[in-house]
Formats: structure tokens, C-alpha cells, sequence
């Protein structure tokens, strides 16, 4: 945590750190928002781009009705009200990466405001603990394009900069939170909950690395949470969960050194330096007169009918925070795993499957996270790509609790299954790798062992009771892992004993 919450001097309250972030999230659509452009990431620059997105004259824009319905179900999922009424503005921006010199957004009547999400943040070396976020509005607006600044000189920098304009006109929703977040963990926690979110719905692919999501913090301090708000310091395109929380830690000690130093906080435009691990400055801050907002003259009003709302809600699948509390709740899951697996839509259906096929859950879940998780994340694979189906877990996870595989064996098999899928009851049964419960079977092998070891049996009985491990891992050598393991320990305790 930031050093910036330690107390300072007698009798003075501790300094807060105020965070709030813009989170941009590329909606997913496969044409541009206001026009049939494609969308596609990675082509040739300049390739995607026609004369609405470049804003020539005589040119018209059309909003993309796909944007607006995902923009309402992203509302709905972060407790948003959703307004009957909107409209779209002009947001004078005269930068090289906006080929028209405007960006369409959405000012004074955004499409959702008022909301909030539920946070679980993990801090190190403390307990989880839930966090209630507010969401001040969504808006929708157009991406602009991408500088790429090219050439090297070794005191000035790059000798000249490139655009590309085939994400300008892209399709963004803004979501703006209320300035509730203390801490860099926190942000992290936040902006991933975005994401998660976001991807569950199915809106976004929140591919931060392609900057399908990014996010602006801005951060200040004061002297406790009953002081007015310090001047606020943006912090451009966190592009990552760990700068934004690298970059807020930062400036929350660059700012309390500040004004502990009798030196000026000024509000700015910051950017985090990932190779210096610090921020530093990159222009003044706008306000919003600079960029002297009007309606847009091309674009009539957004009415969303309250029908139309109902049946979006309708369509919205369960969210990670309800499916969290439901696996603690009534699965009996710990919070632990309850994250891990509702971190990715398809984890969660995989494992719900399983369950829904008679796995016990929390076998399911072990499962799932350790073996299974590892496999796909070696293998770069979706979840949902595994031959091996939910119910195919779910019959060997069966086998275990029935008592006729081991543990062991199943973990020998999973190899196999993951490669290939099928019925572990019918390879366990065609190979012969049942449990051997047996009392009678079980105690010819351990009479057979003792015989074959009477030092170690003498050193036993001599008061080394550890060599009973010895014991069992001879009796699983020579049955293959297949000895009922209860059984096996009475059993060898009993002869032991004499």
C-alpha cells in the first residue's frame, strides 16, 4: 500500500489518497460506430478508414445500433440508470490521431449515470475485504487513432511520429467512477472487475495488450477523509492492472512529498514510465471548456423505450460478483476458489457443467483450478477447447468419491484425458486399475512385505514409527496405487503391531 496513508506529525490526521478512473472499453463490434468501416485489429495501417471517419464534407454518420445495445447492457450490469433520452456531442480535439478534429461523445446527457459495482480486493498480508465502488456515468464516444513515433535520436527522441487511423471511430464506452477507491490495490481490483465484467457480457474482449481497454486515474491527496479534495493529477492509457497500480502507489508518495516539501501540486496530465517505474509530466490538464462541447448537428436524439431496456436486462447473463457469492453460499467454496473460478466466463460454465453432472463441487473446483488450469494455461488453450468434457470430469471425480480409483489413479489418468477425452470408468475397467478393497487381498501383500523387510519391521516396533510411511509407499509400489488407502494403513498398523 501506498506510503501515503501513514499518519504525519502529532495531532495530524493521516493522509487519504482520492482515486477515481476512466475506464475506455473498445465495444466489439465489427463495424466502427458510426459507420460500416471495419473494425479489425492488426491489418495494414490506414486500411479501415472512409470518409465519415476522416469527416469529410457531404458525409453523414449513423450510429451503429449494436453499439448502443451493448452500451445499455453494460450500463445494466454496472447498476446504471439508463436515460430514455440522450444525444451525442462534439468534443473539439486537435490532435494528429483524430483525422476530422472532433471526437463525437457524449457531454451533459451521457446514455447511463449513477451506478455502481461490488470490488473484492486482496491485499497482501491482510483479509479480503468487499468494496462498494460507485460509477458516476457511461457515455459512448469514437476511439481516435494511434501515433507511432518512430526513429531515434538520442537526445531528442523519436525523430518523427506515424498514424494510423484504423481504430479512430472505433466504438468506446466511457465509464467513469465516483471517486471512492484509497489505494493502487484497489484501482487494480476495480478496473479488473471492468474487465471481467465486461468480457462476461460478451461486449469486449478487454484485450489491454490491443487497447481494448484502457484507463486514465486520477489521483490526490488530503489530510484525512474530512478535507476538501487536493488538486487532482491525471495519469494517461494505464494499459495494465499492475502499472495502474505501480503508477498510483507513485504518485501518491510524489504528492505527500510534495506538499510535505512546501512545493506545488498543479494539476496536470501525467504518463507512467514502466522502464523508471514513475510518472512524469506530459501536458496541462484540459477542462471541459477547453474542449468547448456543443450538440452534434448530424446526429438526432437516442431514445431507449423502457421495453427495450427489460428485454436487454433479460438478456444479461449471470455476473462474476453473483456467481462468487453463489459458489460460497451454497456450493461452500472458499472465496479463494470462488475467484479463481469466476475469473473467466468459460471456467466458470466448464465447471458448473461438471457439477450439474454429479461432481461434488469442491472436487470439481479442485480440479478445475489445479490440474486442469495448468494444462490450458501451458498449452495456451480455452477451457472450452479441452477434450475432456465437464461430465467426463464430473464421472471421475465419481469414481474418487465412490471409492474405486484412488486419487493417485485419477491423477495418472487425467494426462490422458485431457489429451484425448473419454470415459475414465471404462479405461479404468478395460485396464484394471480399480481400487483394491479387499481386506483378505490387502493383507496377503502386507503379510508378504513384512516378510520381506524384518529390519525395518524390528526398527518399527522398536519405537520408529515413521517407518509406517515406508510401508505404505511399498504396499502402493507393488499394487500400483491401486490399495484402498484407509484400508491399507489399518491393515499395515495391524500386523506391524504384531
Amino acid at each position: 500500500m501506498a506510503e501515503g496513508n501513514r499518519a504525519e506529525g502529532k495531532g495530524e490526521a493521516a493522509w487519504e489518497a482520492v482515486i477515481g478512473l476512466e475506464t475506455h472499453v473498445q465495444l466489439g463490434t465489427a463495424s466502427k460506430i458510426f459507420t460500416a468501416a471495419s473494425t479489425s485489429f492488426g491489418d495494414d495501417p490506414n486500411t479501415h478508414i472512409d470518409p465519415v471517419v476522416c469527416g469529410l464534407p457531404g458525409t453523414l454518420p449513423v450510429l451503429n445500433q449494436k453499439v448502443l445495445e451493448y452500451a445499455v447492457k453494460a450500463s445494466l450490469a454496472l447498476n446504471l440508470q439508463v436515460a430514455e433520452h440522450s444525444k451525442f456531442d462534439r468534443k473539439q480535439y486537435f490532435y494528429p490521431d483524430l483525422p476530422k478534429n472532433y471526437q463525437i461523445s457524449q457531454y451533459d446527457q451521457p446514455i447511463a449515470e449513477d451506478g455502481w459495482i461490488e470490488v473484492e480486493v486482496a491485499e497482501k498480508g491482510k483479509d479480503t475485504y468487499l468494496k462498494k465502488v460507485g460509477i458516476e456515468r457511461l457515455h459512448m464516444e469514437e476511439d481516435a487513432g494511434k501515433l507511432v513515433h518512430a526513429g531515434s535520436d538520442r537526445l531528442a527522441g523519436s525523430t518523427h511520429s506515424l498514424v494510423d487511423y484504423n481504430r479512430a471511430g472505433v466504438a468506446l464506452a466511457e465509464i467513469v467512477s465516483k471517486p471512492d477507491l484509497r489505494t493502487g490495490r484497489e484501482a487494480a481490483e476495480y478496473a479488473s472487475e471492468i474487465r471481467r465484467i465486461m468480457r462476461y457480457l460478451g461486449v469486449s474482449d478487454g484485450n489491454m495488450q490491443e487497447g481494448s481497454l484502457r484507463c486514465d486515474v486520477n489521483i490526490s491527496v488530503r489530510r484525512g477523509p474530512d478535507a476538501p479534495f487536493g488538486v487532482k493529477v491525471e495519469i494517461k492509457n494505464m494499459n495494465s492492472f499492475s502499472a495502474i497500480q505501480k503508477a498510483i502507489d507513485f504518485e501518491i508518495a510524489r504528492q505527500i512529498k510534495a506538499y510535505e516539501s512546501g512545493e506545488p501540486v498543479v494539476q496536470e496530465t501525467r504518463l507512467w514510465d514502466e522502464g523508471k517505474q514513475l510518472t512524469k509530466s506530459m501536458r496541462s490538464k484540459e477542462g471541459a471548456s477547453d474542449y468547448r462541447y456543443f450538440p452534434d448537428p448530424d446526429l438526432g436524439p437516442i431514445e431507449v423505450s423502457a421495453q427495450q431496456r427489460a428485454d436487454w436486462l433479460a438478456e444479461l447473463p449471470e455476473l462474476p460478483a453473483a456467481k462468487r457469492h453463489r459458489y460460497a453460499d451454497a456450493l461452500g467454496l472458499s472465496i479463494y476458489d470462488a475467484r479463481v473460478l469466476t475469473d473467466e466466463r468459460p471456467m466458470a460454465e466448464y465447471f458448473e457443467a461438471a457439477v450439474a453432472a454429479g461432481g461434488d463441487p469442491k472436487a470439481v473446483a479442485n480440479w478445475v483450478t489445479g490440474d486442469i488450469a495448468a494444462h490450458v494455461n501451458a498449452n495456451r488453450l480455452s477451457i472450452a477447447e479441452l477434450p475432456l468434457r465437464p461430465e467426463q470430469l464430473a464421472e471421475m471425480v465419481q469414481l474418487i468419491e465412490a471409492g474405486s480409483i484412488s486419487g493417485k489413479i485419477a491423477k495418472d489418468l487425467l494426462p490422458e484425458l485431457l489429451e484425448t477425452g473419454g470415459s475414465a470408468r471404462e479405461i479404468v475397467e478395460s485396464r484394471g486399475l480399480g481400487m483394491i478393497s479387499d481386506p483378505a487381498a490387502i493383507a496377503a501383500i502386507v503379510a508378504e512385505l513384512l516378510a520381506a523387510h524384518p529390519e525395518e519391521v524390528e526398527a518399527f516396533r522398536g519405537g520408529k514409527n515413521k517407518l509406517q510411511g515406508f510401508f505404505v509407499g511399498q504396499l502402493m509400489k507393488r499394487t500400483g496405487g491401486r490399495a484402498d488407502p484407509k484400508l491399507a494403513n489399518r491393515i499395515l498398523s495391524e500386523q506391524l503391531k504384531g
